[in-house]
């Protein structure tokens, strides 16, 4: 998984494993259990690592927002990259798109761990503006999808969609394990040919 956007520096091998262990905590535990001893424990480090890196709880949760973010933000850029490459970018768009949000499906603690930071951006505006550039790309993906179909207003479709879809992962999420892609699949499809006019056969 990457861990890090287009505009960040590349991480060490330390904070990297510092802010995976994080990443499972917030998972497992949720932000209320995100502490630097339980990052160090997760992490199998000396006690003292992870406050050694991000002195304080709003650092350490601030740099869990920005390494979700980044790893988000590098699943975005490669659909663009599907995007750019396709020969055409109508229904092969939908298509791609589709694809990405199965796979994200596949990366349960990623997604159980967007949820805990994006919970925690709502109160805190600073988390907020780390989560939202991977954001406004991934919406603006989805309305170059939009517009290749002819649809009008493709900005208020996409931020609709792309909303939607949060709440369409997450209840996947909540199904049994070998319900799950099923679920996704089929809800995608509905979703899509609802706001995009995809074939749904």
């Amino acid at each position: 998984m990457s861990s890090t956007s287009s505009t960040a520096a590349p991480l060490s091998p330390r904070r990297r494993l510092l802010l995976d262990a994080a990443l499972r905590v917030a998972a497992d535990q949720g932000l209320r259990g995100l502490t630097h001893r339980a990052v160090d424990r997760r992490a199998g480090v000396p006690e003292g690592s992870c406050s050694a890196y991000f002195r304080t709880r709003k650092a350490l949760q601030a740099a869990l927002t920005q390494y979700v973010a980044g790893a988000l933000d590098a699943d975005v850029a490669l659909l663009a990259e599907e995007l750019e490459n396709a020969v055409e970018s109508g229904d092969r768009g939908v298509e791609l798109a589709m694809r990405l949000f199965l796979r994200w499906l596949d990366q349960r603690e990623l997604l159980l761990a967007k949820l805990e930071v994006s919970l925690e951006a709502s109160r805190e505006p600073e988390l907020a503006g780390l989560l939202a550039e991977w954001r406004t790309r991934l919406v603006g993906l989805v309305d170059q999808i939009m517009v290749a179909r002819g649809l009008e207003q493709g900005t208020d479709r996409a931020e609709t969609l792309v909303a939607s879809l949060d709440g369409i992962l997450f209840a996947a999420l909540l199904k049994p394990y070998g319900d799950r892609q099923a679920f996704l699949s089929r809800s995608l499809t509905l979703l899509m040919a609802a706001l995009t006019g995809a074939r749904t056969s």
